[in-house]
């Protein structure tokens, strides 16, 4: 029986994805492959790699977008993605697919070619920094002849990359869509990360039903993309969002 994982984009929304693999550890749930996007793919890679729940909420914790020295100076972005390059060599120090303990797939956008990256094998920081750089808020990161951006333009749950090749899929969606209120509507990158999000949820719900078990945290609407605080509440809605899943297929999950 082999169990597959995926993990959707979401910001900073995707500290839920630590709070689910928390549960999943606790249920003896051990995914054989993962699939992420934009903050699933860094947070798949670091579970991937080894790096236990509790280090990775902290190694959160620890980063400050909006740091001056993150600034993206002569870039097209306000951010640099590749300012993070060092700290993520702290904590995933064997930069490459091939130290992974669990294959993963990281999904990426060229925004030259207009194509969807997969990135299985090589080196893996830069890979996971361009899945989440997020298009106008974070500069695009060259691999090679592509200069990507982050993987949700064109598949925020990257469900359908897993599903062929597992006999139980899980997934977590850690980007809910509701309806929004003019007054949050109050700048140009608001204007962005609104349009990005129909796109996304249209594209994603649309493979809910690939899911043998979907995690889906609905009271993670109230948390902004890019909003570095509430860390440890958005940890135990996913936290909690999974024991509740994983209780009700708790039939389904001692067959496997």
């Amino acid at each position: 029986m082999k169990i597959a994982l995926t993990l959707s984009g979401g910001g900073y929304r995707g500290i839920a994805h630590i709070g689910v693999l928390k549960a999943l550890e606790e249920a003896g749930v051990r995914p054989e492959a993962i699939a992420g996007t934009s903050a699933g793919s860094v947070i798949g890679a670091l579970y991937a790699y080894g790096i236990s729940t509790a280090d990775m909420l902290e190694f959160f914790k620890g980063i400050q977008l909006m740091s001056f020295g993150n600034y993206a100076f002569g870039k097209p972005g306000w951010v640099d993605p590749e300012s993070f390059y060092d700290r993520f060599l702290e904590i995933l120090p064997e930069d490459d697919f091939s130290a992974l303990k669990i294959p993963l797939q990281v999904t990426a956008t060229n925004i030259l070619t207009g194509e969807l990256k997969i990135f299985t094998k090589g080196p893996l920081i830069r890979s996971i920094l361009a899945s989440a750089a997020f298009p106008g808020f974070f500069a695009p990161v060259e691999i090679g002849k592509g200069y990507y951006v982050d993987g949700g333009v064109l598949n925020n749950f990257p469900a359908d990359l897993l599903r062929d090749h597992a006999d139980f899929l899980i997934g977590v969606y850690v980007n809910p869509f509701e309806p929004a209120d003019k007054s949050k509507i109050k700048h140009s990158f608001s204007v962005l990360e609104r349009v990005l999000k129909i796109k996304t949820a249209s594209d994603s719900i649309s493979k809910f039903p690939l899911c043998d078990i979907l995690v889906y945290p609905k009271e993670l609407s109230r948390f902004s993309t890019f909003l570095e605080k509430d860390l440890d509440t958005i940890f135990e809605l996913g936290y909690r969002e999974a024991k509740e899943r994983l209780d009700e297929a708790s039939g389904k999950i001692k067959k496997l």
